[in-house]
């Protein structure tokens, strides 16, 4: 591979980076914490994601909301505890 396929190679794979990320972009700084978290831990509950980020519950909440109606967050019931809910990253 010459140098200037390789420097296109090294674009299309940082071009598809930033498209992956993309639909969180514009949201809160906490809502992209909460998906950075996400996206190094595969599953997490609402409570762990607060201990993991140091965000308060209430914020952890809303970056969850915000993060759902934007399609980049999948949630299931725990089976271990049906109280509480995992959340994992769909990007």
């Amino acid at each position: 591979m010459s140098a200037p396929e390789a420097v296109h190679a090294d674009n299309a794979d940082t071009d598809d980076i930033a498209d992956r990320w993309d639909p969180v972009r514009d949201l809160p700084p906490s809502a992209k914490l909460v998906a950075k978290v996400l996206d190094y831990n595969d599953t997490l509950t609402q409570s762990q994601l607060a201990e993991e980020t140091l965000l308060p519950p209430r914020t952890v909440r809303y970056a969850l909301s915000r993060l759902e109606e934007e399609d980049v967050v999948d949630s299931r019931f725990s089976f271990a505890d049906a109280r509480k809910r995992l959340y994992s990253l769909s990007l």
